[in-house]
């Protein structure tokens, strides 16, 4: 590398970056999408011959954009932000990255016939959403106060930590096209301790060291200072074999803990600014236009697994977690993407393999490149797309999902919260995942055995390794079954007695016993859907063995299934059958305003001059308010079962709402 090429080199790169970054902030367009065009534009495979002299020196700049892009990351993660939306954003995130895990694996080894080694990476590729550029587009588009960005962001942020620890884990244990289970071990405990070393001695005394520096008031100094800390941890990350974005993304988290943090964001941003566009740029000159047409069908197929698999998960987890239908939707639409770290993943795998062009690598630059040039628009879309979503599902099943949005607001908002019973639920849940993620664990190692050359040991085996791998896999989940059942039961026994705890009385029993029966189905639906994700990646190849175990997880499938509808019927009579006394005796019995009626059902109207006139069951916010339930509206002698989450209130309404005293008082208390 000579002086000379590499100053001709950093003059053409930053020339070009400039005019794209000027070009697409004109046309209202991610400018990373312009910087990775340049590097195209610019590389040897689009022209035959490339107008760089070293673009392998190019290569080692875009190394320093990898780690100012983490460093920055790392700086602007806020654990009291995160921690606001931590019960969407922790099982959402923890749902996709998984998913998304096994689907870019799936893909891999199953329709593309990759070795374990690429479909693995491939996996690691897909599963994270790009923080930066959503923030950027949802910055440029002035939705940053709208609901759904805080929770968004908060998903991204975890998938942004879990990939860490994905890329650190990957970068340890790639050798050559395989990967060695004791590599695996090694790697994890290895990993274990520099986490802990580093954070633990950081937060001890980094923060600190940065806030005197800042007293000096010498931009500097503090800057130096920083960079010298990065760039340390950082050499320290290389050396124990990890990535480099691990060590800055930890420097990153540390320094955002210091009172000076948004100097140093200032004082970094344009180092960050500069090295980011050299690494996009690097990116795109190894990117060759004519494979990358070659795979046409293969790159058309991940991007429409990662935008419609991250939508998918990412909407229908945060239905479960509690959010409404348009915000679920947008969250989905704002996170089906790819971006900076697919670039990492896709660089360490070319890197570790010394194949620059593997179709892994050009399939994963340019589903990064198609889903970033299609997230703006998704993101347009987004609104629109979730009013018509709950249009098209009607005032009944929108009044069904408030009424469950009331049961988890009311377990995340509850006026009398229950320690020992949320740290019960907190348990059992724990429980739950821990055997979810055995399965896994399982099901992963039995994969990379049946990978693995056995014909030393045994022809027959290796000629059947993969049925026996997987029979192996499936018995292992057969046997976590009941035991997840067994906590499944005592975690509905708790989730509804946190809910509906309190005096005795048929409505309660009735209503804790649905609980518990509802979440007993959802687990066992869970597992079977886990079970059968899995065996697609294990299946062996044979059509025999796949219709032997296909035969097995049918019959395992209709038997859960039978019992599944007969648990859901039951819970469903139950759940009439109180309802229904419970609103005859009110009917009977109760008092109209205000009065206890029979069984925790009240009626209560709203007086003249009420200020709850023309306000919405939505922006009330009820059930998270009073934790009080809605069951149905009288109006002029007619009666709504079940209003959705825009009933507008009128003069004279009466509601039938669910509770006990103290909730019932503080629903009046808003009515008057």
């Amino acid at each position: 590398m000579s002086e000379g090429a590499l100053l001709q080199d950093l003059a053409a790169i930053t020339a070009l970056a400039g005019i794209a970054a000027v070009l697409f902030t004109k046309l209202r367009f991610p400018k990373v999408v312009g910087y990775l065009l340049v590097g195209v534009l610019m590389s040897a495979n689009t022209w035959g011959g490339s107008f760089l002299l070293d673009s392998g020196s190019v290569r080692m700049i875009g190394q320093l954009g990898v780690v100012f892009l983490m460093f920055s990351m790392g700086l602007g993660f806020s654990p009291s932000r995160l921690g606001a939306v931590k019960s969407v954003a922790l099982p959402v995130a923890a749902v996709d990255t998984l998913v998304m895990l096994w689907a870019g694996y799936t893909v891999g080894t199953r329709v593309f016939g990759w070795s374990f080694a690429a479909s693995v990476f491939l996996g690691a590729a897909i599963c994270d959403s790009a923080t930066t550029m959503m923030g950027r587009v949802i910055d440029e588009m002035k939705w940053s106060s709208r609901p759904f960005v805080d929770r968004a962001i908060g998903i991204s942020i975890c998938e942004d930590i879990a990939c860490i620890g994905v890329l650190a884990l990957v970068s340890g244990v790639i050798e050559g096209g395989g990967v060695s289970l004791r590599a695996v071990g090694w790697s994890l405990g290895a990993l274990g301790v520099f986490l802990l070393a580093v954070t633990v001695f950081g937060f001890a005394n980094v923060p600190r060291l940065f806030e005197s520096v800042a007293k000096t008031g010498d931009n500097e100094t503090l800057l130096l200072s920083v960079l010298g800390c990065c760039f340390f941890v950082t050499y320290l990350a290389y050396r124990f074999g990890y990535s480099l974005s691990l060590g800055a993304f930890l420097v990153g988290m540390i320094a955002a803990a210091s009172s000076c943090r948004r100097r140093i964001a200032e004082l970094a941003g344009p180092l960050r600014t500069m090295f980011a566009a050299v690494f996009f740029i690097s990116i795109g000159l190894l990117v060759d236009p004519a494979a990358c047409f070659r795979l046409l069908p293969q790159i058309a197929l991940v991007t429409a697994v990662v935008v419609v698999g991250k939508f998918l998960n990412c909407t229908l987890v945060s239905v479960v977690c509690g959010e409404s239908v348009k915000t679920a939707v947008q969250i989905g639409m704002s996170l089906a993407q790819i971006g900076e770290f697919a670039f990492m993943v896709a660089m360490l795998y070319a890197a570790g393999t010394g194949d620059w062009t593997s179709p892994m690598y050009q399939i994963t630059v340019a589903v990064s490149l198609v889903t970033t040039i299609l997230n703006p628009f998704m993101l347009r879309l987004s609104e629109p797309l979730g009013e018509w979503t709950e249009r098209r599902l009607g005032v009944r099943v929108l009044g069904k999902l408030e009424t469950y949005r009331g049961f988890v607001a009311k377990y995340r908002f509850g006026t009398r919260p229950d320690v020992a019973g949320r740290r019960a639920v907190r348990r059992h849940v724990a429980v739950l995942a821990i055997l979810a993620v055995l399965v896994f664990a399982v099901a992963f190692a039995m994969s990379a055995l049946a990978s693995r050359d056995w014909s030393a040991f045994s022809r027959f085996f290796d000629a059947y390794k993969q049925f026996i791998f997987c029979l192996a896999a499936n018995l292992f989940a057969a046997a976590a079954l009941a035991p997840a059942v067994v906590v499944a039961k005592r975690l509905g026994g708790d989730l509804g007695e946190l809910l509906f705890g309190g005096e005795r009385a048929k409505w309660r029993d009735s209503m804790q016993m649905a609980v518990r029966l509802l979440v007993v189905i959802v687990v066992m639906a869970l597992f079977f859907v886990e079970v059968s994700m899995l065996n697609v990646s294990l299946a062996p190849q044979g059509t025999w063995a796949k219709l032997a175990i296909f035969a097995i997880l049918l019959a395992a499938g209709a038997l859960g299934w039978k019992r599944s509808l007969r648990l859901a019927r039951l819970a469903a009579r139950r759940v009439r059958s109180a309802m229904n006394q419970d609103e005859l005796d009110a009917s009977r019995g109760g008092a109209v305003d205000g009065g206890q009626g029979i069984g925790g059902v009240s009626r209560i109207a709203i007086p003249e001059g009420s200020g709850a006139i023309g306000s919405t069951l939505r922006s009330l916010d009820i059930r998270a308010r009073t934790g009080t339930l809605v069951i149905s509206v009288e109006r002029g002698g007619e009666v709504t079962g079940n209003p959705g989450a825009e009933w507008a209130f009128e003069k004279g309404d009466i509601l039938v709402v669910l509770g006990d005293e103290s909730q019932v008082a503080s629903l009046r208390s808003i009515l008057v």
